[in-house]
């Protein structure tokens, strides 16, 4: 009895022995998990210094599931050599309050709503048109370590073949999950985010040039709501709920504003919902390290996001070509070490370390604000100039920008809020 029940226990390990043997086995430079802005942009930079580079997506297309409300930037995206046809400018921005509201005027758009799937493509385009690989309909299993117990590479799987990738440099992109970086153990899960859902929708009336913020409970019990208009009778209309702050259901809450249609709703006309998207994003900062041995993390796994209004694609364009320059460099060195990488970590931080650190602290405090204290807060931002509004929310908190706006606006409740920010920026020059 023994025997017989053996027998197919040998079959059962020959056969996985087999499949393994059996996966393909492909072998890069650099690999990118991730076929985002993060990692498109990566894959770019470091097929630029003629590496060979694979981008390995998930999704059965580039930027087929959208999970951001597009929102950025127009000097970044013309910086980025975007086409001005990926995106709606902006040029109006309205802030609403439960009974209280307030709207910015810039003289030229200084904002934009972005065609993701666009944008996403040009992207993937860009990085191809260098040389890069993608790999679509390709899911990250696991991590591969080396003899010394060092990443090398991934394991992944594709319509239920097995594939293994191995590479100099891994480059994780993967977005809020972090496959690698978790799975490496050097990562943890992200506590405090935000989750958004939204309508891409047919409205009857919108002006193409503003777009509406809108806070308050009847919106959001902790987060925000709004209607970013991509052109003539096309808007995004979306709610964000912070968590833990909240275990509010951003899709159920997204539901709820369309049938009781509060302001500025009300004045949409017509809403006829045509797609549905659904994103998680990170809301704690800088992971305190982005870099191991073999290993870079930019985008929303490093942490790389203004938790202001929620976005982080001008970022993951920014230091996702730095991650493949610096990353490609100390590939085609010989030498893809932790101390090797150190570069693209300080510059990265340097650059936007203690302004992601102040607006954390701003979105903390907006999280816990009631009904009344958001009819005030409006009062705060009505203070301020459009430029100085959009430097606020674009979380472009320079020392010198916020000292300036301390003296020029002398009212207590708004040099509380920038106290914040300056002792936020002191902390980290200390």
């Amino acid at each position: 009895m023994e025997k017989t029940k053996a027998k197919p226990q040998l079959k059962m390990l020959h056969d996985k022995n087999l499949s393994t043997q059996m996966a393909k086995n492909y072998n890069y430079d650099v690999l990118v998990v991730g076929g985002g802005p993060a990692g498109l942009s990566a894959a770019w930079g470091a097929a630029k210094k003629g590496l060979s580079v694979a981008v390995l997506e998930r999704d059965e297309a580039i930027g087929q599931n959208v999970r951001t409300s597009g929102v950025t930037w127009i000097k970044e995206a013309k910086s980025f050599g975007i086409p001005s046809e990926c995106y709606n400018e902006i040029s109006n921005y309205a802030f609403y309050s439960p009974n209280n509201y307030v709207i910015k005027k810039s003289e030229t758009a200084q904002a934009a709503v972005l065609d993701v799937r666009k944008t996403y493509q040009f992207l993937a385009y860009q990085a191809a048109s260098e040389g890069a690989d993608i790999f679509l309909r390709t899911n990250v299993t696991d991590v591969i370590k080396n003899e010394k117990e060092k990443l090398s590479g991934v394991k992944a799987t594709s319509l239920k073949e097995e594939l293994v990738f191995n590479s100099k440099l891994v480059i994780d992109a993967s977005g809020f999950y972090s496959v690698v970086g978790r799975s490496l153990g050097i990562a943890l899960p992200w506590k405090r985010f935000g989750a958004g859902a939204e309508y891409e929708a047919y409205v009857d009336k919108v002006s193409p040039d503003t777009w509406h913020l809108m806070v308050g409970s009847q919106y959001s019990p902790a987060g925000y709501a709004w209607v970013f208009p991509l052109g003539k009778n096309k808007v995004r209309i979306g709610v964000g709920v912070g968590k833990p702050n909240s275990q509010a259901d951003a899709s159920k809450l997204l539901i709820e504003l369309l049938e009781k249609r509060p302001k500025p709703l009300d004045d949409l006309g017509r809403i006829v919902p045509v797609e549905f998207h659904y994103g998680l994003i990170p809301n704690e900062g800088l992971r305190e390290s982005t870099i191991d041995d073999n290993l870079i993390m930019v985008g929303d796994s490093a942490g790389q996001a203004n938790p202001l209004v929620l976005e982080g694609i001008r970022y993951a364009i920014e230091f996702g070509r730095a991650a493949g320059k610096i990353g490609g460099e100390s590939v085609v060195r010989g030498d893809a070490s932790r101390e090797s990488l150190k570069s693209y970590e300080e510059t990265m931080k340097k650059a936007i370390g203690s302004k992601i650190a102040a607006a954390v602290k701003v979105q903390y405090r907006w999280l816990n604000l009631s009904d009344q204290e958001w009819d005030k807060e409006i009062e705060i931002i009505g203070e301020l100039s459009a430029e100085e509004f959009l430097d606020f929310i674009k979380a472009d908190f320079g020392m010198t920008s916020m000292l300036k706006l301390a003296a020029h606006h002398p009212k207590l409740a708004l040099r509380q809020l920038f106290q914040i920010i300056k002792n936020t920026g002191k902390d980290s020059e200390a």
